[in-house]
């Protein structure tokens, strides 16, 4: 049960074992409901065989003995199915959120950032509600119904059929429609993602639709978008409303069904009066309850695809390894790797090279030829399909990521920021430095000369990932970032591609004290960015077609790394 749980509703251990005991808490309190039933039957019959009149003190006591059975549960129920769930709910994003750290790249090359955040807010909220207002009480009302049937039929089997047929069939109804409306559902999920989609990009470029007087066109779309998602809306609801309310049309024919045979047995003398009254009041007692319960059942229904969404990301293989690194230096070594995404589409063929420590590798070539690739290889951000890959004598395949990336600084193309202090956002480069060491990392890449400018210098809030700031700007955050984390290891992709020659010029000096007796790899497309190298790699279309000393390269007739050069010193001689 408790797995079944885990896996129908995406729920952690202890969230199945309170939701089993909410179920139960469910279960005593619908019995507990129905014993004012039996205190109404018996005051009833005393009434009519005129004996009610000396038993007051016993109905009142009764009645005392009522409320205390019903309160008990109820708050049980309460505590279990609210307080629990609410725990759980956190527990759920949480664990969803650790589960997406430790996920490799690929995963995230699937999805995108709506879907994601869609799944972690959205689903979790709406299965959060589920948890509380309807799994519980659907399974606890299943469960009580089932034990006072039982009952009924051991006390008048054909009554007991006449008000219960009804049930099972109107269930059935329900839960047959589990495909369809998941089918809607789905729909609908797909349908708000794209308006999602469309609504932050519209945010995210509306300066380059104004721009380009292109705004008219992209509103149109997205009020089209608007649209689709209130038709697939009513279309879910409409799929949903069609089953249950068939459904609950089949339980109102129960009252009338009991009534019938009630009637028949009456005349017949099978059944008195007051067997035939409590039979009524036994029926309403659990239509009312069950109609409202296949509201809930149509509700589960619902949950199908948020669960599937949750489901999947709980159950993505993760990347894995061992916390005991000790690595015998901090050379990186490429041997025969081969790499491919998921598509099938082949990126890396056979390449082998070593970058090693104290030296600066770069890696360069025409655009496609998988140099970034190479280096997202190397600090795990994927797996490889083929080949070995180590880094001082270790393979990273064996490596926990984020251990492994305890000896990486990296520097992206595309630069992250976060809408804090520029002082908060080079720490995230080292948590527990000290403002001085952050002061300093922000120096070596010269960071002063606009840090310093704002109203606020470094304590200047720089907006939703550094919206206040230039390309360059951000980029040198970065890069202070990787020398406030003083790692042995430093991944340069295009670091320098925002900054001005003098700036880069400035970085390039500060890299070159900080990577005294460390390994660096630069990924790069200005050949003046990369002249000073110890080592060139050339990659075109996922293969190594030359490595060699800049020197050597240039003077080789029939480099790659020459022509290259030789186009860029054109390009820059050309003006208009």
């Amino acid at each position: 049960m408790k797995r079944y749980m885990m896996k129908r509703f995406a729920l952690t251990g202890k969230g199945a074992a309170d939701m089993i005991k909410a179920i139960t808490a469910v279960t005593l309190s619908n019995i507990a409901l129905m014993t004012p039933v039996w205190l109404l039957f018996a005051f009833t019959g005393d009434y009519l065989a005129g004996t009610a009149a000396g038993r007051w003190a016993y109905y009142l006591l009764f009645a005392a003995a009522c409320l205390i059975l019903i309160f008990i549960p109820n708050y049980w129920q309460y505590n279990a199915t609210f307080f629990s769930t609410y725990v759980e709910s956190g527990k759920r994003r949480i664990s969803l959120a650790e589960k997406l750290r430790k996920l490799p790249l690929s995963f995230f090359g699937k999805k995108d950032l709506a879907d994601l955040t869609s799944t972690i807010m959205s689903d979790a909220e709406t299965l959060e509600h589920a948890s509380s207002h309807q799994i519980p009480q659907f399974y606890g009302s299943l469960i009580s119904t089932s034990l006072i049937c039982i009952g009924l039929f051991f006390y008048k089997w054909e009554m007991a059929l006449a008000a219960v047929w009804p049930i099972p069939i109107a269930i059935f109804i329900v839960a047959a429609s589990r495909k369809v409306q998941a089918h809607f559902i789905r729909r609908q999920s797909v349908s708000k993602v794209r308006l999602n989609d469309a609504v932050q990009e519209f945010i995210e470029t509306s300066r380059d639709l104004k721009s380009c007087n292109a705004e008219k066109a992209y509103l149109a779309d997205l009020d089209s978008r608007i649209d689709d998602v209130e038709k697939k809306a009513i279309g879910a609801e409409l799929g949903q409303a069609a089953f249950i309310v068939s459904a609950q049309l089949i339980l109102k024919i129960g009252i009338g069904t009991v009534a019938v045979v009630g009637s028949i047995l009456l005349m017949q003398g099978r059944l008195n009066v007051m067997e035939f009254f409590s039979f009524l009041l036994v029926a309403s007692r659990l239509y009312e309850p069950m109609s409202g319960n296949l509201i809930n059942l149509g509700m589960l229904n619902l949950l199908t695809v948020p669960v599937e969404r949750m489901n999947e990301i709980a159950e993505y293989p993760a990347q894995t390894g061992t916390t005991d690194f000790h690595p015998d230096g901090y050379d990186i070594c490429f041997e025969n790797v081969g790499f491919s995404y998921d598509d099938g589409k082949t990126v890396l063929k056979d390449v082998t090279f070593t970058a090693k420590q104290g030296e600066v590798t770069a890696l360069v070539g025409p655009s496609g030829g998988g140099k970034t690739t190479v280096s997202r290889l190397a600090a795990r951000f994927w797996d490889i399909s083929k080949g070995k890959i180590t880094v001082g004598g270790q393979d990273v395949s064996r490596i926990d990521p984020e251990t492994l990336l305890t000896v990486y600084s990296i520097v992206f193309q595309d630069v992250t920021l976060f809408n804090n202090s520029i002082l908060e956002n080079i720490r995230v480069g080292k948590k527990d430095a000290t403002d001085d060491e952050v002061l300093a990392a922000a120096r070596l890449a010269n960071c002063d000369e606009f840090a310093l400018k704002l109203p606020e210098g470094y304590q200047t809030v720089i907006g939703e990932n550094g919206s206040e700031l230039s390309g360059g700007e951000r980029q040198r955050i970065s890069i202070a970032r990787a020398f406030l984390k003083d790692a042995p290891i430093i991944l340069l992709d295009e670091a320098s591609a925002s900054l001005d020659v003098e700036n880069e010029t400035a970085i390039q000096e500060a890299l070159s004290r900080l990577i005294q007796n460390k390994t660096v790899v630069v990924i790069a497309h200005r050949m003046r960015t990369v002249s000073g190298a110890d080592k060139i790699v050339v990659l075109s279309d996922g293969t190594i077609t030359e490595e060699g000393r800049p020197a050597e390269l240039l003077a080789s007739e029939n480099s790659t790394f020459r022509r290259m050069a030789q186009l860029q010193t054109a390009s820059a001689e050309w003006s208009i």
